[in-house]
């Protein structure tokens, strides 16, 4: 996705298709059509599109297809590369409609030619980009975060292969047993936005299925944890009845998957 040289640039990973295919969704890889010229920034682009077509048609093949998300998964990975072909076609013709100078073309053609390669090559490029983006983040405590320990590493193997590169938040040793914390502020509010807690339940749905849990060698046993923060410290009086809802589901939803809610 390019946003213009003014806006941000990103790229598929394969992880990202790997999580999918672990959560049983079926991921279709598509391309931008068409976009508006930003009324802020000269070369930015915003309010983009699918090609909507392309996306009606792949979805009429999901819902005749006879295998699993993994399989289908699979099968569009190795379109990628002519996927990533078709979204710069797309772009050029953006660019010239709206007059916005995009980002480097021969960088993407670069990163394109990968792609064609086939799977392999895919996997290994975007495993060496997490890697380097789980470092960097490692070091940075982002503003939605309000926490007392320092970031840690985590790399997750899934039985088919697929590598995970993620920081928990927090992490804490207690006897036998390793604390994954995932964190979520609120500056403002008596609690986290819904959507901070939806990004928090997908750490959670990680943590709670990992098996075989070391540090150096060392085997722990892995606790999950929610970890919701105010600014003025957590206090159930001043939630709202939608708000109440909203934890009281949470605390459901800890209880059957086994994953601990920390308020303060």
């Amino acid at each position: 996705k390019d946003e213009g040289k003014e806006g941000d640039r990103d790229f598929l990973q394969w992880d990202t298709i790997s999580l999918m295919s672990l959560l049983g969704v079926y991921v279709i890889i598509a391309y931008y059509s068409d976009a508006k010229r930003s009324t802020r920034y000269r070369h930015k682009i915003t309010n983009q599109r699918f090609d909507i077509d392309y996306i009606k048609e792949q979805i009429k093949n999901i819902l005749s297809y006879q295998s699993d998300a993994l399989h289908w998964n699979l099968s569009h990975v190795d379109k990628v590369g002519k996927i990533g072909e078709k979204a710069l076609g797309a772009y050029a013709e953006i660019s010239k409609k709206l007059k916005v100078e995009m980002h480097s073309r021969q960088t993407a053609e670069k990163r394109i030619i990968e792609l064609l390669k086939g799977k392999d090559e895919f996997m290994k490029l975007s495993r060496m980009l997490a890697e380097k983006a789980q470092r960097r983040e490692r070091l940075t405590i982002q503003p939605k975060e309000n926490l007392s320990e320092t970031k840690a590493i985590i790399t997750i193997q899934n039985y088919l292969g697929g590598y995970y590169y993620f920081t928990s938040d927090e992490a804490g040793v207690k006897g036998n047993n390793i604390f994954l914390i995932e964190g979520k502020h609120s500056k403002n509010n008596s609690l986290p936005s819904l959507e901070d807690i939806k990004d928090g339940l997908l750490k959670m749905i990680l943590f709670t299925n990992l098996e075989d849990v070391k540090i150096d060698s060392k085997k722990y046993n892995s606790v999950a944890v929610l970890k919701l923060t105010v600014e003025n410290h957590f206090n159930e009086n001043d939630l709202s009845v939608s708000q109440k809802e909203i934890l009281s589901l949470l605390q459901k939803e800890a209880k059957t998957n086994g994953f601990k809610i920390s308020l303060s």
